[in-house]
Parts: structure tokens; sequence; C-alpha cells
């Protein structure tokens, strides 16, 4: 028997909503005041007010900002990709980086850069290329009789085409090492170092995407009522599913040129804004907004202070967050239906 999700009241939500954007804004002042650098807590707050030591006014300006705001974009994105494709699959366990969205867009970027692709602006739509490979390779899997009704199956699935790709982006690195000390580093998933010009020539494709959720938010809702409900409310199913894929493209893409290949966030802050907002995905993705940014910031926070001086790769401590989420589901008693 399967379990049905409740809607929350407006007002539930809207509380929610303002708790959410409490947690991020306290993450990102975290951010900016806590790193693995010698730049001791007051240093930095006095560098927040406009005073302190040079040394701290360079590493929060040109350092800690950039990084906060390329973190705040790539976990609205990827937590907002997560809402869509699950709502699409109606699988709670879809998500970009178990299903290989993430790798297809990964393997992507690995082969421009061993082709000598420099460009950020190239990189990233050469990441939404792939990212569109990879989630189309989800909604056929997911159609598939038997398959898409299996949360299971799907995510084994997933997983294999994941491995798959991962596999073939560690022989481009076999093949050729000047690519591979690239290609290393940001494979592991990492936001160290990015800067504006990255964040940049990713905000036009990530606002394309933004629109075309907000055009297919209602819609959306609609299908996952069922296809024949959808149609009865003057939907239509195959242009909305394609809207869908096309935007979580753009949202997987672009953040995986920036961070590298995440795993787990799309299914973490999808989990945690249904759990507060109930099945509705417009309350969903709205939540979506406050709650990734916030998991994502304080993900690289906790990186970069466990092991100061040095710090663990993004994808470590992401991986270390969603799996137990991975395990509540799936031994959960009963699998939600979305």
């Amino acid at each position: 028997m399967r379990r049905t999700m409740t809607t929350r009241p407006q007002s539930v939500c809207t509380k929610a909503f303002g708790l959410a954007v409490l947690v991020l804004l306290m993450t990102a002042g975290a951010s900016l005041i806590l790193g693995a650098g010698p730049v001791p807590i007051a240093d930095a707050l006095a560098a927040l007010g406009g005073g302190g030591s040079e040394e701290a006014r360079f590493v929060l300006v040109e350092l800690r900002l950039p990084r906060l705001a390329v973190g705040i974009t790539t976990g609205l994105a990827l937590g907002v990709a997560g809402a869509l494709l699950q709502a699409l699959t109606r699988n709670p366990l879809a998500e970009p980086g178990l299903l290989g969205v993430s790798a297809g867009s990964a393997f992507a970027v690995s082969l421009a850069i061993m082709l000598g692709a420099s460009t950020v602006t190239l990189t990233t739509l050469v990441a939404q290329g792939g990212a569109l490979a990879g989630c189309s390779f989800v909604i056929a899997a997911a159609r598939m009789k038997g398959l898409g009704n299996d949360p299971i199956r799907l995510v084994l699935a997933g997983a294999t085409l994941s491995g798959l790709l991962l596999a073939l982006t560690s022989l481009l690195m076999l093949a050729d090492q000047r690519a591979a000390d690239e290609i290393r580093f940001w494979v592991t998933g990492s936001i160290a170092g990015r800067q504006w010009p990255q964040l940049l020539a990713a905000l036009p494709t990530l606002l394309l995407g933004g629109v075309i959720v907000v055009a297919v938010a209602q819609p959306l809702a609609s299908l996952t009522l069922g296809e024949r409900v959808a149609v009865g409310l003057g939907q239509h199913p195959g242009r909305v599913r394609l809207l869908v894929v096309l935007a979580v493209a753009l949202l997987v893409g672009a953040a995986t040129a920036l961070a590298g290949p995440l795993v787990f966030v799309g299914m973490v802050v999808p989990f945690l804004a249904r759990a507060l907002a109930g099945a509705d995905i417009r309350k969903t993705l709205w939540l979506c907004l406050p709650v990734g940014p916030a998991v994502l910031v304080l993900a690289d926070t906790v990186s970069r202070l466990v092991a100061a001086p040095s710090e663990l790769p993004l994808g470590v401590v992401t991986a270390l967050i969603g799996a137990p989420v991975l395990l509540a589901i799936v031994r959960a008693r009963r699998m939600p239906t979305l």
C-alpha cells in the first residue's frame, strides 16, 4: 500500500520558508567568517564591517564572497532540479547525481577539457549538453514498463549509467595527463577557487531554466495527479515532460560546470522541502529556493573546517550528508508516492 503525502496549510509553508531563509542567512554568515585559512574570526568580523587587516579583507572579498555566491547558486539549481526530476518520475529517490544526469554532464566537460576547451562559457554549454543526454536517459528509463514504477530499480539503472560514465571519464584522464590534472580536481566536486567569471557565464542559462520552471510548475502539478487528470485539465503531458527535461538539463549542467558532479544534493533538498511543505510540487519548488543554498553552503563550510588547514572535497561532504537520507528513505516501511 502506498502512502499519499498531504499538503501543508499555506501558513505553515510561509513559516517554513521564513525559517529556511533564516538558516540560509546564518550559514552564509558562517561561510564568510569561517575557513581553513589563518584568518581569525574576530579579524573576519572586523573585515565584514570594513575594518580588519588587509589579508582578512582580501580573503573575504576575493575568495570567500565569490565562493559563497557560487555555493548559493549551485545549491539552488540542484535543489530545484531534483524536485523537478522527482515530480516528473514520481520517484522520491530520483536525483541528478544518482541517475546519471550529473555524470553525463561531467563526462561531457571532461571530454571538452581533453580536446582543449578553456572558456567558461563553452564549459557551461557543454555541461548542459551532457546533462540533457543523461536526463533523456532517465526519462526514457522511467517510462519503461516496470522500471519506472520501481524506485529502487530506477536508481540502480541510473547508478549503472553513472558508473559507466565515471569509468569513461577515468579513461580520458589516463589518455591525457595534461587534462587529467585539471579534471581530477574538478570531478571530486568543489567550489574552492571559483570566481565571478564562472558564475556570470552560467547565469544566462540558469535564468532561462528559472523561467521554464515558473512556466511549467502548474502543468507539472497537474501531471503529478496522473496523465489522464492532466489531459482533462487541459495540459499536454508530452510538452510538459519536454520542458521539464530542458529545465533540469540547464540547471544541472550549469551547477556541474560550477562545482563538478555533486551527489545527493538534488535528493536531500526536495526531501527536506516536502517534509516542510507537503506534496504540492509548487510549494516544494518554492521552498527549495532557500533550502538548497543553505544545505550546500553548510556542506561547503564543513568541508573547510573538518580537515583544516586543508579542505575536504565538497563532493565527499555532500555524500556523507546524503547517504543517511537515502538509507532512511529506502528503509522506510512505505515508500512515499509523489
